[in-house]
C-alpha cells in the first residue's frame, strides 16, 4: 500500500511559471525545469515575435512548455501564466543601461514589475513558493573603506549613496535593490513564502538569440572591447569586486531552493571572488592566444569585498563551476559565435 502512495506521488507533475522567458537566466532555467519533468508555463512580452522566442519554442520538444503574454507593467497580466503553480520562477527585470532617465525607465518599472507579479501569485491560492532573482548589485554596494569586507545575506546597497553620488550605471543596482525591498514587503504583507537568489556577474553558455550583455562584459579582457573593459573596471570600484558565477550554476540554485523545503529568506551565489588585474592574470595565462591586458596601473589589484555563499553551501548546495570551467565554456560559446577566433 505504501509503494503505491509513492507511485502515485510521483505521478502528479509540478506545474512551474517562470516569468521572462525570453532572457539568458529564465531560458536556460525553463530548458532545467523541462528536463526534470515539470510542466513549465513562461511569459513573453511579444508571443507573436518569433525571433525572439525561437529558443523557447525549440524547447518545447523537451516537455510541456506554455507561453503567455505579459508585461511587467501591465496590472494584471499575469494572472493566467501564474494561474495552478505551484512555484514562480520572477527573473524578469526592467534593464536600460544607456538610459537618461534611470528613475522612469529602470527604477519604478523594477518596483511595479516585481508587484503586479506578486499579487497574481498572491491571487492564485496554488502558489506555494516564489523565487526571486535579485543581483549581487543589491547587497555589495556601499562607501566603506578597506579591503576583504565579507558580503552576507545580511547586507544591501546603500541607495541613499548611489542617489547621492550618481555613479556610471547607478540606476540598475538602485533598481534591483528597491525592487527586492519592495518583494520582501509585499511577501511580509501578503503571507506570500519568497526567497531571493543574489547571483553575480553571469557568464557560460546562453540559449538566447543574442550574446547576454552579461557574457559579453565578463568576456570583454578577451575581446578587447575597451567600452566594456571601462565597465568593468567601473564595476569593481563601484561593488567592490568582479564576482563571478556560471549561469547554469545560478539555475540550479534557483531549482534547489525552490525544492528545498528548509529554504528560506536571501541566497548570494557566487562562485568566484576577483579583481580586473587577477582576473586578467589569469586569462593570460589559460587563453594566450588572446591578447589580454595586463597593466593596469594604480587600479585595485585586490578585491574590496568578498561575496560569500556559505549559506546556499550550507543547505546542501554544490556549485559545478570554477573558473576554469566558467571560462572554458564562456571561450567556446564566444568561440561558435564568432565573437572570439582560435
Amino acid at each position: 500500500m505504501v509503494e503505491n502512495q509513492v507511485d502515485v506521488k510521483e505521478m502528479i507533475t509540478k506545474k512551474v511559471c517562470v516569468v521572462g522567458g525570453t532572457g539568458f537566466v529564465a531560458s536556460l532555467l525553463v530548458k532545467l525545469l523541462l528536463e526534470k519533468g515539470y510542466v513549465v508555463n513562461t511569459t513573453v512580452r511579444d508571443p507573436d515575435d518569433e525571433k525572439k522566442i525561437s529558443h523557447l519554442l525549440t524547447l518545447q520538444d523537451l516537455g510541456k512548455l506554455n507561453i503567455f503574454r505579459a508585461n511587467l507593467t501591465d496590472e494584471g497580466s499575469f494572472d493566467a501564466a501564474v494561474q495552478d503553480c505551484d512555484v514562480v520562477f520572477l527573473v524578469a527585470t526592467p534593464v536600460n543601461f544607456a538610459s537618461q532617465d534611470p528613475e522612469n525607465d529602470m527604477i519604478k518599472p523594477a518596483v511595479q514589475g516585481v508587484t503586479n507579479v506578486l499579487q497574481a501569485c498572491a491571487k492564485a491560492k496554488s502558489v506555494k513558493r516564489v523565487v526571486m532573482t535579485s543581483s549581487a548589485a543589491a547587497a555589495t554596494i556601499n562607501s566603506l573603506p578597506g579591503t576583504g569586507i565579507v558580503v552576507t545575506e545580511n547586507d544591501w546597497t546603500d541607495v541613499d549613496f548611489l542617489y547621492s553620488e550618481k555613479p556610471p550605471t547607478w540606476g540598475y543596482p538602485v533598481s534591483k535593490t528597491l525592487a527586492e525591498k519592495a518583494a520582501w514587503k509585499f511577501a511580509q504583507e501578503n503571507n506570500l513564502e519568497l526567497i531571493t537568489v543574489i547571483p553575480t556577474l553571469m557568464t557560460g553558455a546562453s540559449l538566447t538569440p543574442d550574446v547576454p550583455s552579461s557574457i559579453s562584459l565578463a568576456a570583454s579582457l578577451m575581446t578587447g572591447n575597451e567600452f566594456l573593459i571601462g565597465a568593468l573596471k567601473g564595476m569593481q570600484m563601484l561593488s567592490g569586486s568582479i564576482s563571478i558565477t556560471h549561469v547554469e550554476d545560478v539555475c540550479r540554485a534557483h531549482i534547489f531552493l525552490a525544492e528545498n523545503d528548509s529554504a528560506s529568506g536571501r541566497y548570494l551565489c557566487c562562485a568566484v571572488n576577483t579583481s580586473v588585474p587577477e582576473l586578467s592574470s589569469f586569462l593570460s595565462k589559460r587563453y594566450p592566444q588572446y591578447t589580454v591586458p595586463t597593466e593596469f596601473g594604480e587600479f585595485p589589484s585586490k578585491a574590496k569585498v568578498i561575496i560569500s555563499s556559505e549559506k546556499l553551501v550550507n543547505e546542501g548546495f554544490e556549485f559545478k563551476y570554477g573558473i576554469e570551467a566558467i571560462y572554458d565554456q564562456t571561450v567556446e560559446y564566444l568561440r561558435i559565435n564568432n565573437i572570439l577566433k582560435n
